[in-house]
């Protein structure tokens, strides 16, 4: 491959990602539904054509936003996960990790959770099950090693109370959106975790 080629790819990946950077940014003002391409165009400052080179639709776009918001928030898991002592310090520290990245990113829910952009296309539908998916079954495999651990009671429905903690976060989120400037996420989230962790473990690791 020669050199000109590698460099009109790297242009192409770069003005890929900012348009969805763009995409994800207009979508915390207006709403997935509300966002068009000549919104991006105009907040990019080029023509709808340069949109359309690097994506044949706009719900190619939404799909390029959810891979890099899977990619994102799993990499910031992960690291949020190889920092902790223990299974449960990982969880605790992949909420905070989690609330900060939204609170960094407020359209993501909104891209997220989109009931148009599920209604219309079902392969965003199946990458959005496949994120929750994945991001439960961390939270489970973390739980049952702390199950192994002793850390929580024997007994807990790890799949169940991994459903509880991305639930947790997704209220949040609502109440937050709902109460507008009257409420922080992570304020409420400070007070929400010890709630959950006081249900989950067991007496000498509260």
């Amino acid at each position: 491959m020669n050199q000109e080629v590698i460099k009109r790819r790297m242009r192409t990946d770069e003005r890929q990602s900012e348009i969805i950077r763009v995409a994800v940014d207009l979508a915390a003002e207006k709403g997935v539904d509300g966002v068009t391409t000549q919104d991006m165009a105009d907040a990019m400052q080029v023509t709808q054509g340069t949109i359309f080179k690097h994506f044949a639709t706009k719900d190619d776009i939404w799909v390029g936003a959810m891979q890099w918001i899977r990619d994102q928030l799993m990499s910031v898991l992960e690291k949020a996960a190889s920092q902790a002592t223990d299974p449960l310090d990982a969880i605790e520290r992949m909420f905070f990790a989690h609330i900060a990245f939204i609170a960094r990113h407020p359209a993501i829910p909104r891209v997220l959770f989109s009931d148009l952009l599920h209604r219309k296309n079902s392969k965003l539908r199946e990458l959005v099950q496949t994120i929750i998916s994945g991001y439960e079954n961390k939270i489970a495999n973390l739980l049952e090693a702390a199950k192994q651990q002793g850390m929580v009671s024997p007994e807990l429905d790890s799949q169940s109370a991994a459903v509880l903690y991305i639930g947790m976060i997704q209220g949040l989120v609502m109440q937050v959106s709902i109460f507008g400037g009257k409420r922080t996420l992570l304020d409420e989230a400070k007070k929400t975790f010890p709630i959950y962790l006081h249900g989950i473990a067991t007496r000498n690791n509260l």
